[in-house]
């Protein structure tokens, strides 16, 4: 498995747009095959950040996914929110369990 987990910190008065651009691509990612849970969340404190959490089956789920047209449309509006940090790290799971 695949995760995918961070944070973009973006100027809050963007927000409204960042937030209608995150759930465009999050509903359409959720329906791509290999897609386990994609999520985009709000800083309670924090205005200007989101946090992203990915899981994907597979590298190539993950590969085919950046090729969509639907994560195109993303990042060509990601420029227009003033990113101010970006800090997304990939993580390749090798076991899941409960957390008790």
């Amino acid at each position: 498995m695949i995760v995918i987990a961070g944070t973009i910190n973006i100027d809050p008065t963007h927000r409204d747009k960042a937030v209608a651009a995150a759930v465009e691509v999050m509903q359409a990612t959720r329906q791509e095959k290999g897609c386990i849970s994609y999520a985009f969340s709000l800083d309670l404190s924090d205005p200007g950040c989101f946090h992203l959490f990915e899981e994907w089956e597979s590298p190539e789920a993950l590969a085919t996914h950046f090729g969509t047209p639907h994560m195109a449309r993303f990042q060509s509006v990601m420029p227009t929110l003033g990113v101010r940090g970006m800090a997304i790290q990939r993580y390749e799971v090798s076991t899941v369990g409960p957390l008790r």
